[in-house]
C-alpha cells in the first residue's frame, strides 16, 4: 500500500459473508476509478460550468488514477497567453500535463462530484466575484422565444358607456449560435360604446440581430437599431453598428440604470418610451412609485406616460444622467455605427451616415475622449477630456462642432458639457451630475438635423404650430440652450432616513422651458411598542410649455401583523387634495394586494407571480358613476430542441435559463428570485438572469415533493447577452422501499455494491444480507447492480410496488451481465432487454 492508502478491517463489520466484500473503491486514498465523471469544477475556489472529467491511469502508474484536464476545459481556465503557449500535454495531446504549470494542484472528490483545480493566481486573466472571463461564457443552445407585456383596461362612466383598450409590447426571436435574431412589437387596441371602433394599431417596431464579440468586448448588432452614444444624441436607424459593452466588463467597471419617479393618484399605468418606441409598461398601485429596472443601455430622453384609472393622463419628459466617460490606463472604448435614419414604419428617412467615438486611458486618472458624425449634409464633431478626481469623483468636459445645411441654410454652432460623479461611501449618498450642457442658438444635434429636414427649422411643416397654440402631433424644432440633470442618493443611516431628488432643465432659445423637479424623503422611526413605521414625503414639478403639473403626498405607514401595513396619505394633484388610507399585505411569496379607500373612491390591487406569468389585477370605483378594472400580464416561451416552457420574464427577448428535470414535474427551482415549478415535461425557465455575471440556479429542497429526491441541486454558468442557457439536474421522482437482491445462484451481491437505474442516478447501496434501500423507483423499472467498476447484473422491479415499501421489503432476483463480448449488450446500455435477460422476483 502507498502512503495514505487506507486499509479497511472487516472484523469491524457485522457481516455474514466478510469475504463478500467490495471495498476496494474505497481502500486507495483519494483514488478514482479510471472512467468519465460529470463533475463541478472549482478553479480556487471559483466553479465553473460542470464538465465531463476522465480519470486515466498515468503513464508511470498503471494502477493509479488522474484527471484528464482536455483542451476545451484549460480553455475555460482563462490562462494568460504567455502561460499557454508553455503548456505540455500527454495521452497522445489530450490531457495537460499539470507539471508544465509549476505549483498547479489538481484533486478530484466523488462524494461531492467536485474537481478541484488549484493554481497561482498569477497564470490566470482578471477576474472577479460572481464573474468570469470570457473563456468561461456560454452561448446557450439554439431556441424560440416569444415575451409579452399585455395590459388591458375597462372604463365605465355614468352617460358615456364602456371604454376598453387593450395594450402591449413584446419580442419575438431566435437564437443561432452566438446570434440573436428579434423582432419588437408594440400595439394597442380601444372600443367604446359610442362607436364600433377605435384606433387600432400593431407595429413591428423594430428588426434587429445581435451578438457578443467577446475578443474585442464589444456587441455587434445589425438592423433597425438606436443609435447609444455619451457623445451625441440617440436617433432610430437601420444599418450596423460595433460597441464596446460595459455589461462584458466585470461589475464594478460598469455603468448605471435610469430611473423614474412619480405620483398616481390611482391604479395607473405607467408607460415609458423613447423616440415612439415603448421601453417599459406596467401598473401600479395609488401613490408614489418608482420604477428602477430600466436597461443600463437606456440614455437621452425619456418620455414617460402616467394614465390613471379615472381616464385623466399626464405625461413628462426626463433626461437621463450620464457618468463621466472614463476608461481604465491602457485601454480603449468605442462606439462605430453606419446606416440611414428610420422611422417607427421600417422606412428609411435620411441619407447614409457615419459616426464613431472612442475613449482612451491615457493615464492613471486621465482620459481623452471624441468623436465624429457625418452624412451628406450634417457633420458633427467632439472631443473631451475626464479625470478621475479619486476622493473627489469623477468629471469630464467635452465640446462638439456641428454644421448643418437644411433647407438653403448653413447652421453652425457648438455645444459643451460638464459631467460630475461622486459616489460618498462615507456619507452614504451619491451624486450624479450630468448637467451642464450649452447648446450655442445655431447647433443642432443630428436628431434635431432630421427633424428641421423633415417638419421645417420651426416645426411649421407636417401641421404643427408654433408653442403657443400646439397641436396634438406639434414637435419643437431645435433651438435648445442649456441643460441641467441633476440626481441625489442619501442615505442618514443613524437616523433611518433615506433622500432622494433629481432636477432636470431645459432652455431654449427662442421658446419657454421646460422642466422637472422631484424629491421623496422617506424615514423608519418607532413610538413606544410599535416599530418600523415609516414617514414618506414625495414631491414633483413638471413644466413643459404652456401644460404644468404640480403633486405632493404625504404617507404614514405602521406595520400591521407579520407582513402587513397600514398607510394613511394625503396627497394633491391636478389642483385637487385626496385622502385615502390603505392597507397592503403579503399572502406569500407569490401574492401580495393593496386596498385602499378615501371619502369618494375606493380600490384594489392584486399582484401575483406564477410560474408562467406575473398577473396583477386592479378595480376602482369612485362618485359620479365612474369605475374601472385593469389587468397587467408579463410573461413568455421558450422552446429548445431539449423541450419548452411557459415562463415569467424580467425583460423581453432577455437571458434566460432552462432547467431540466429529467422530466420530473413540479420540481421547484429558482435563480435569485422567487422559485418557478417545472412543467408537465420536466422543464422550467428562470428569466432573472444576468448576462456575463455567474448565475447558480437550484432546486429549492425545502419546497420538494415527498415522492422527489434531487441528487444534484446546485449549477452555475455565465450566459452572453440574449442566450438561452440549459442545464439538466439530477432529479429522481418515484417510491422508495426495501429491497432484498440476491443473484441467479442465490448468493448475494457484495457490501457496498451501487444501483442505478437507466438514467445512470443512484438509487441505493447494497448493504449486509443483501439489503439495500432503494429511492426514487417506478413499477417494472430497470436498475443495474455494479461493483469493483464494473456493472455486474441487471434487475427488474415488479409490476406492482407493495404499498408499504419500508415494511415489505420486495424480493429482488438480479440477472447477471454477460462478460463475454459476443453476447448481447445489456438493456442498461441500449436501453432494450435482450432474451437472454430475464429478470424474477
Amino acid at each position: 500500500m502507498g502512503a495514505g492508502d487506507v486499509e479497511f478491517n472487516t472484523d469491524v463489520l457485522d457481516l455474514i459473508d466478510r469475504s463478500n466484500i467490495d471495498l476496494s473503491q474505497f481502500a486507495r486514498s483519494g483514488f478514482i476509478l479510471p472512467g468519465t465523471y460529470t463533475m463541478v469544477v472549482q478553479v480556487n475556489g471559483q466553479p465553473i460550468p460542470e464538465q465531463s472529467v476522465a480519470f486515466y491511469p498515468p503513464d508511470k502508474d498503471p494502477k493509479g488514477s488522474q484527471a484528464c484536464l482536455s483542451r476545451s476545459l484549460v480553455e475555460q481556465l482563462s490562462l494568460k497567453g504567455s502561460d499557454a503557449d508553455k503548456l505540455a500535454w500527454w495521452k497522445g495531446g489530450e490531457c495537460l500535463d499539470i507539471q508544465s504549470l509549476p505549483g498547479m494542484e489538481v484533486s478530484g472528490d466523488l462524494a461531492t462530484s467536485t474537481l478541484s483545480i488549484n493554481l497561482p493566481q498569477a497564470y490566470l486573466e482578471y477576474n472577479a466575484i460572481n464573474w468570469d472571463p470570457p473563456a468561461r461564457w456560454d452561448e446557450g443552445v439554439p431556441g424560440l422565444l416569444v415575451d409579452y407585456s399585455l395590459t388591458a383596461q375597462s372604463n365605465y362612466q355614468r352617460g358615456d358607456g364602456n371604454r376598453n383598450n387593450l395594450s402591449g409590447n413584446g419580442t419575438v426571436g431566435a437564437n443561432a449560435g452566438a446570434w440573436r435574431l428579434r423582432a419588437d412589437w408594440q400595439g394597442r387596441l380601444e372600443r367604446g360604446r359610442q362607436e364600433a371602433a377605435g384606433p387600432q394599431k400593431l407595429e413591428w417596431s423594430r428588426y434587429y440581430a445581435y451578438r457578443a464579440i467577446p475578443a474585442l468586448k464589444a456587441r455587434l448588432v445589425v438592423g433597425e437599431n438606436y443609435l447609444y452614444s455619451d457623445l451625441f444624441d440617440s436617433f432610430r436607424f437601420t444599418g450596423a453598428a460595433l460597441n464596446s459593452d460595459e455589461s462584458q466588463l466585470p461589475p464594478n467597471l460598469r455603468g448605471y440604470a435610469p430611473e423614474v419617479v412619480g405620483v398616481a393618484k390611482t391604479n395607473a399605468k405607467v408607460i415609458i418610451s423613447q423616440q415612439g418606441r415603448v421601453l417599459y409598461e406596467t401598473l401600479v398601485a395609488a401613490g408614489p412609485f418608482r420604477i428602477q429596472d430600466l436597461q443600463d443601455a437606456v440614455t437621452g430622453k425619456l418620455d414617460v406616460r402616467v394614465e390613471e384609472q379615472d381616464g385623466s393622463v399626464h405625461s413628462f419628459q426626463m433626461d437621463t444622467a450620464g457618468v463621466p466617460y472614463l476608461t481604465r490606463p491602457g485601454q480603449v472604448r468605442y462606439k462605430l455605427a453606419t446606416g440611414r435614419p428610420s422611422n417607427l414604419q421600417n422606412g428609411s428617412d435620411g441619407n447614409v451616415f457615419g459616426t464613431g467615438e472612442f475613449s482612451w486611458g491615457i493615464s492613471n486618472g486621465w482620459s481623452l475622449f471624441g468623436g465624429g458624425m457625418t452624412d451628406n449634409n450634417y457633420r458633427a464633431l467632439s472631443v473631451g477630456a475626464g479625470r478621475d478626481l479619486l476622493a473627489f469623483g469623477a468629471v469630464s468636459l467635452d465640446v462638439t462642432q456641428s454644421r448643418a445645411e437644411v433647407w438653403r441654410e448653413t447652421l453652425s454652432g457648438k455645444s459643451y458639457r460638464l459631467q460630475y460623479s461622486k459616489n460618498f461611501e462615507e456619507y452614504d449618498s451619491q451624486v450624479t451630475f450630468a448637467g451642464y450642457r450649452f447648446s450655442e442658438k445655431n447647433f443642432l444635434s443630428m436628431s434635431e438635423y432630421l427633424d428641421a429636414r423633415y417638419y421645417g427649422l420651426n416645426g411649421e411643416l407636417g401641421g404643427r404650430g408654433d408653442y403657443r397654440d400646439p397641436s396634438e402631433g406639434w414637435k419643437p424644432i431645435g433651438g435648445s440652450k442649456a441643460l441641467y440633470t441633476v440626481t441625489v442618493n442619501k442615505q442618514f443611516r443613524d437616523l433611518g432616513a433615506t433622500v432622494y431628488a433629481s432636477y432636470n432643465k431645459q432652455t431654449y432659445w427662442d421658446r419657454p422651458d421646460t422642466q422637472r423637479w422631484n424629491l421623496s424623503l422617506s424615514r423608519y422611526f418607532n413610538v413606544g411598542t410599535v416599530k418600523n413605521m415609516s414617514l414618506s414625503l414625495n414631491m414633483y414639478r413638471t413644466q413643459e410649455y404652456n401644460y404644468k403639473d404640480n403633486g405632493m403626498a404625504v404617507t404614514v405607514s405602521l406595520p400591521l401583523g407579520r407582513t402587513g401595513t397600514l398607510s394613511m396619505d394625503a396627497n394633491r394633484t391636478a389642483g385637487r387634495n385626496n385622502f385615502a388610507t390603505r392597507y397592503s399585505d403579503r399572502l406569500d411569496e407569490r401574492n401580495s394586494y393593496q386596498l385602499s379607500a378615501s371619502d369618494s373612491s375606493a380600490s384594489g390591487y392584486l399582484s401575483h407571480m406564477g410560474d408562467q406569468a406575473d398577473i396583477d389585477l386592479s378595480a376602482s370605483t369612485q362618485e359620479g358613476g365612474y369605475s374601472s378594472l385593469g389587468l397587467s400580464a408579463r410573461g413568455g416561451g421558450t422552446l429548445t430542441p431539449y423541450g419548452g416552457a411557459l415562463h415569467r420574464t424580467t425583460s423581453t427577448g432577455g437571458t434566460r435559463l432552462m432547467i431540466d428535470t429529467g422530466g420530473v414535474p413540479d420540481v421547484p427551482v429558482r435563480g435569485y428570485g422567487s422559485p418557478t415549478r417545472s412543467n408537465v415535461f420536466g422543464k422550467a425557465v428562470i428569466s432573472d438572469i444576468s448576462s456575463y455575471q455567474r448565475t447558480a440556479a437550484s432546486v429549492d429542497l425545502e419546497r420538494l415533493p415527498n415522492n422527489v429526491e434531487a441528487t444534484q441541486s446546485v449549477t452555475q454558468l455565465t450566459l452572453t447577452e440574449g442566450a438561452i442557457g440549459y442545464r439538466s439536474l439530477d432529479v429522481i421522482a418515484g417510491e422508495k422501499a426495501m429491497a432484498v437482491v440476491r443473484l441467479p445462484d442465490g448468493s448475494l451481491p457484495p457490501f457496498g455494491a451501487t444501483v442505478k437505474n437507466l438514467k445512470q442516478q443512484d438509487t441505493g447501496i447494497v448493504n449486509d444480507g443483501g439489503n439495500v434501500y432503494l429511492s426514487g423507483i417506478q413499477a417494472g423499472e430497470q436498475m443495474v447492480v455494479s461493483w469493483g467498476g464494473d456493472e455486474r447484473c441487471l434487475l427488474t422491479l415488479p409490476a406492482t410496488l407493495p404499498a408499504d415499501g419500508l415494511t415489505d421489503a420486495l424480493q429482488l432476483r438480479c440477472q447477471l451481465v454477460a462478460a463475454d463480448p459476443s453476447l448481447a449488450e445489456p438493456a442498461v446500455l441500449t436501453g432494450k432487454p435482450t432474451d437472454t435477460e430475464n429478470t424474477s422476483s
